[in-house]
C-alpha cells in the first residue's frame, strides 16, 4: 500500500480533527501554523493542464504506439455488433473484455498545483482524472487510484499539513462521484503533482463513441472558458510589474471573484453533463483541458466518421477574463481557443433540435448555464473559430 492510500482515512482529521465543516472554508494557512506567505503554486514552475507536451509533439511521439495498436486483432463481436477498441489520441481507452460483452474503460491524468487551496487543488484533480470518463458518456466510475508527488521544497509542517489535505479533496470528489480511492502511488519529486486513473467496467451500450458527429449538429460547451487567466490573474495582485498590466481593466475584486469562479467551475464534475448525453441522444463529446478549446475541437473532429467540420462562433468566458487576456498582449490566446483549461466542460456534439433542451436541462439540475458555442458542417474534419466570435460574459456566482 502507497503512502497515498495509507493515509487517506486517518491523516486529515489526526492533524486537524476539523470535520468536513472546516474543510470547507477558504485555506488559512495561519491557521495550521504556516508562514502566511504559503502559496501552493510555489511548488511546480508550471500551472494546471499547462504543462501539457505539445499537441503536435505528442502526436508525433505516440505514433509507434499508434501502429501496434492498429495491428492488432479485429474488433470482437458482442450480439453481432462490433465491440470499438478506442484507444490513442481519445480520452480514455475503451477495451473489451475477455469475458463477453463487457469493456474496461480507463484514463489517467496528473498536473501541477493550479490553486493555492490545497483542498480545493484535490478537488479540481479529481474532477480533472473523472473527467475523461464523463467525456465518452460512462457515468459511473467503479474504482480510483491516485498519483502524488511531494515536492522535496516542502518543509515538514508543509508537507504534513498540505499534502493530507490534498489528499482529503481528492477523496472527498471520488465519493462525489459515487467510486472510492483504493491505492495508488507516492513519490518526492521537485515538483509537487498530483492525479490519479480511473477505471470502470461497462457495457457498450453504456459508453458513447465520440465519432458520430453529422451535418447539421451543434456544439454545446458545458463550462466557461478563461480558468488559466483567473488563476493567473490572482496571483498578479501581489506582483506589481504584472498586476500594472492589467489593473486599468479589471479590479482586485472582480479578480478575486474570477478566481473563484473557476476554482468553483474547475471542482464541478461533469457527470450530470455526460448523463444527460445519452438523454439527448449525443453524437460524441471531448473535455476541454490543456490543448485549449480549439485543440481538443480539432482533436474530436479528426476522429468523426463522417466529412463534417466544427465552427465555433460563441465562446463563454468568465467574467472579464477576456479583458485581461487582451490587456496581457494575447500571451493566453484565448479567444484564438488556444488557452489551457483545467478540469474543463464538455464540447458535445447534439442534434440541433436537442441542443436546447439539453442546455435547459442541465441548468435545472446544477444550476450552471451551458451554451451552444457552435455548428458542425460538412467539411474535411477541421475544427476553426470565426475571426471575431462572440464573447458570452459568464458572471461569478454569489
Amino acid at each position: 500500500m502507497s503512502y497515498a492510500a495509507d493515509v487517506l482515512n486517518s491523516a486529515h482529521l489526526e492533524l486537524h480533527g476539523g470535520g468536513d465543516a472546516e474543510l470547507r472554508r477558504p485555506f488559512d494557512p495561519t491557521a495550521h501554523d504556516l508562514d502566511a506567505s504559503f502559496r501552493l503554486t510555489r511548488f511546480a514552475d508550471l500551472k494546471g493542464r499547462g504543462c501539457k507536451v505539445p499537441q503536435d509533439v505528442l502526436s508525433k511521439l505516440v505514433s509507434a504506439l499508434q501502429q501496434d495498436y492498429s495491428a492488432q486483432d479485429q474488433e470482437p463481436q458482442f450480439l453481432n455488433v462490433a465491440i470499438p477498441r478506442i484507444g490513442i489520441g481519445l480520452d480514455c481507452s475503451v477495451i473489451p473484455l475477455r469475458h463477453g460483452g463487457l469493456c474496461l474503460v480507463q484514463t489517467t491524468d496528473f498536473f501541477y498545483p493550479i490553486v493555492d487551496d490545497p483542498y480545493m487543488m484535490g478537488k479540481i484533480a479529481c474532477a480533472n482524472v473523472l473527467s475523461d470518463l464523463y467525456a465518452m458518456g460512462v457515468t459511473d466510475c467503479d474504482n480510483m487510484l491516485m498519483l502524488l508527488a511531494v515536492s522535496t521544497k516542502m518543509t515538514e509542517k508543509e508537507r504534513d499539513v498540505v499534502i493530507p489535505l490534498i489528499m482529503r479533496g481528492f477523496k472527498d470528489s471520488a465519493l462525489e462521484a459515487g467510486t472510492t480511492v483504493t491505492g495508488g502511488q507516492s513519490v518526492v519529486n521537485p515538483w509537487c503533482t498530483i492525479g490519479g486513473v480511473a477505471s470502470t467496467i461497462c457495457q457498450p451500450n453504456e459508453y458513447i463513441v465520440p465519432d458520430n458527429a453529422v451535418v447539421g449538429d451543434v456544439l454545446v460547451l458545458t463550462k466557461p472558458l478563461g480558468t488559466q487567466v483567473a488563476v493567473n490573474a490572482h496571483q498578479w495582485i501581489d506582483q506589481p510589474e504584472r498586476w500594472n498590466r492589467i489593473k486599468l481593466v479589471v479590479s482586485e475584486e472582480d479578480v478575486r471573484k474570477a478566481y473563484h469562479r473557476a476554482m468553483n467551475s474547475m471542482s464541478r464534475l461533469n457527470r450530470v453533463a455526460a448523463r444527460l448525453m445519452h438523454k439527448y441522444n449525443a453524437h460524441g463529446a471531448t473535455d476541454i483541458t490543456g490543448f485549449g478549446l480549439l485543440g481538443h475541437a480539432q482533436t474530436l473532429a479528426a476522429h468523426q466518421k463522417k466529412d463534417v467540420s466544427f465552427v465555433i462562433h460563441n465562446l463563454p468566458v468568465i467574467a472579464k477574463m477576456a479583458a485581461v487576456a487582451k490587456a496581457c498582449g494575447n500571451m493566453f490566446q484565448l479567444l484564438q481557443g488556444h488557452s489551457a483549461e483545467t478540469s474543463g466542460g464538455l464540447l458535445i456534439c447534439l442534434p440541433r433540435e436537442q441542443a436546447a433542451a439539453y442546455c435547459k436541462d442541465i441548468e435545472k439540475q446544477e444550476g450552471y448555464q451551458a451554451w451552444i458555442i457552435g455548428i458542425v458542417e460538412k467539411g474535411n474534419k477541421t475544427a476553426r473559430i470565426i475571426d471575431k466570435p462572440r464573447v458570452i460574459e459568464v458572471p461569478a456566482k454569489d
